[in-house]
């Protein structure tokens, strides 16, 4: 399973850091993915990691200000969020999938493991 923590209250400007530890899998193995819903919008995924190949990919809305890391022995995707805007409120979600790629549009419905989402709101 996934739990995502960290999120909650940030200023504009500010920064939060969310955190995706996972359990009962071979999380060695797996590509983990960031994605976020805000209200009346599609889940978009905004940061990918690929166990596979160690890269990472981020949406242009998030390139630059967020980074996605990994700790392989705690079992843990982080994802620091700087300069954060309005824009960027919303539930954050981890995804993770042995096969697919959590990046890919197209995967996004099939991917094996879905965390239950940590909300970031952020204020002026």
């Amino acid at each position: 399973q996934l739990v995502e923590s960290g999120g909650g209250l940030a200023q504009v400007g500010g920064s939060l850091r969310l955190s995706c530890s996972a359990s009962g899998f071979t999380f060695e193995t797996y590509d983990i993915g960031w994605f976020r819903q805000a209200p009346g919008k599609e889940r978009e995924a905004i940061s990918c990691l690929y166990n596979r190949d160690d890269s990472t990919h981020y949406a242009d809305s998030v390139k630059g200000r967020f980074t996605i890391s990994i700790d392989n022995a705690k079992k843990t995707v982080s994802l620091r969020m700087d300069n954060l805007s309005p824009e960027d409120r919303a539930v954050y979600y981890c995804a993770a999938d042995q096969f697919l790629e959590p990046c890919r549009p197209e995967a996004r419905q099939y991917l094996a493991l879905w965390g239950q989402g940590t909300p970031v709101t952020v204020s002026s």
